[in-house]
C-alpha cells in the first residue's frame, strides 16, 4: 500500500488531521475514501463544503481553504495497527507541518489522533482550551471512520461547531 499525498498549503482555514490512510485510500490515492467513511458527508451537511465532494475530488479542498494530512502516513486496515514508534515519529513531522503551514484551525479527526499528538489522557470533542501551537486553534471532531459507532447526528454537531468557527 502506498501513502496518500497530503493536501496542504500555507494559510489554510482548516487542516484536517487523521490517524493514517485506510486501505481504500491507499488504493485510490484519495483521503477518507472508505465506503463507510462519513467525512465527505459530514463536511457537506455541516456547510463546510457547498455540496458532498467525492474522495477523488479531495484536491478541491484547498480552493475552499482546507487541507488534509495524517499523524502517520503509512496506510493500514485500522488505526490499531499503528505502532508507538510510528506515532512518535508522526508527532514530530506533524508539529513541523503545523508550524510551517500555519492553518487557522488544526482539526483532529478523532479523539485518539489528538491524544496521540498531545499525550493528553483525557480529550473531549470540540474546541480545545489551548492549542499546541498558538495562534492555531485546536479542534477535535469524532472520527468519521465507519468503524466509529457514534451516530451521524452526534458527529454532525461537532462539524457544525467547526463550521461556526470558520464562518463567524
Amino acid at each position: 500500500m502506498h501513502p496518500v499525498p497530503d493536501i496542504i498549503a500555507p494559510g489554510l482555514k482548516i487542516l484536517f488531521i487523521g490517524f493514517n490512510p485506510g486501505q481504500r485510500s491507499a488504493v485510490t490515492g484519495h483521503h477518507f475514501a472508505g465506503h463507510s467513511n462519513r467525512f465527505w458527508k459530514l463536511l457537506a451537511l455541516s456547510g463546510l463544503t457547498p455540496y458532498q465532494l467525492k474522495p477523488e475530488q479531495d484536491s478541491l479542498l484547498t480552493t475552499l481553504g482546507y487541507g488534509i494530512t495524517n499523524i502517520v502516513s503509512r496506510p493500514s486496515r485500522t488505526a490499531a495497527e499503528i505502532t508507538k514508534a510510528e506515532y512518535q515519529a508522526g508527532r514530530v513531522i506533524l508539529l513541523k507541518k503545523i508550524q510551517h503551514y500555519q492553518p487557522a484551525i488544526a482539526c483532529y479527526a478523532g479523539i485518539g489522533v489528538y491524544k496521540e499528538f498531545t499525550g493528553q489522557a483525557t480529550v473531549h470533542c470540540g474546541q480545545q482550551p489551548t492549542g499546541v501551537l498558538a495562534p492555531v486553534v485546536d479542534f477535535v471532531v469524532p472520527s468519521p471512520s465507519g468503524l466509529n459507532r457514534i451516530k451521524l447526528e452526534d458527529q454532525l454537531r461537532y462539524y457544525r461547531q467547526l463550521a461556526g468557527l470558520v464562518f463567524e
